[in-house]
């Protein structure tokens, strides 16, 4: 645990000496002052919009952020052959991966609390929490399944593709299979049968991100805390099994 958590701090640190901190920061700018330019356009209720826009945005932009540093910094070790010197310590191959999606994890949970800062003047506490909490874990299943990307697939233009999918595919499973449940015609034909069937399959193994930090937490109502409950469940499940994941094809690549 030691080496996991000194791996963790280094990540960390590095994160923090480039220039990951000023995106971010700037980011949340532009998108504050652009919520704050689309609440003067609202007839109504433009306090109510601006958290609405900048929520919805900063959303997205935190999960392209930290996604493609994931995988730009491993990308960034296996290029410069850092990965070799670190691998030749007395530790395993366990213990750096391990290491490295704590801090990967860490990374994701700053940029979430900083997000959430600007939407603390429009929304409750407890509605402000959930929303950072649930995003916190969204982002925690980003940074586990970039990991296991650049880990398989080991180059970032592919794997950048695959998590951008990934993504796209989680935030709109719900309408595909409402799609798929409910054809204009040909409901009994073997295709369509097949297609549901793939469909149901899929929602199975990949989160309905569509159900996760939902905007109008802070712009209309909490959630209950048990559906956060919930969320956080699947959340640590999913980290779990990438993990695993990424784990056995860490341990299958050659260095």
């Amino acid at each position: 645990m030691r080496i996991i958590g000194t791996i963790a701090r280094y990540t960390v640190v590095e994160a923090l000496h480039t220039r990951l901190p000023l995106l971010v920061g700037c980011v949340i700018l532009v998108l504050v002052a652009a919520s704050l330019f689309a609440a003067e356009l609202a007839i109504a209720e433009g306090a109510r919009f601006q958290a609405a826009i900048y929520a919805a945005g900063v959303r997205l932009a935190g999960v392209f952020i930290v996604g493609l540093y994931v995988l730009a910094s491993m990308a960034r070790e296996f290029d410069d052959r850092g990965l070799d010197t670190v691998l030749a310590l007395d530790l395993t191959r366990g213990q750096y991966l391990l290491g490295k999606l704590a801090g990967f994890l860490a990374i994701g949970a700053l940029v979430a609390a900083t997000a959430t800062v600007p939407l603390a003047p429009s929304a409750t506490p407890g509605a402000l929490l959930q929303w950072g909490l649930s995003l916190c874990l969204e982002l925690s299943i980003v940074v586990a399944f970039s990991l296991f990307c650049i880990v398989s697939l080991g180059q970032v233009m592919m794997a950048a593709s695959v998590m951008v999918g990934f993504y796209l595919l989680a935030r709109t499973l719900t309408a595909v299979r409402l799609m798929a449940a409910s054809p204009i015609s040909g409901a009994d034909s073997l295709p369509y049968q097949v297609m549901h069937w793939v469909t149901e399959g899929v929602a199975l193994l990949i989160p309905g991100f569509d159900h996760w930090t939902h905007t109008a937490w802070v712009v209309d109502a909490p959630a209950p805390w048990l559906d956060i409950a919930v969320l956080a469940g699947q959340g640590m499940l999913y980290v779990a099994l990438l993990a695993a994941a990424s784990m056995f094809d860490f341990y299958r690549r050659n260095f």
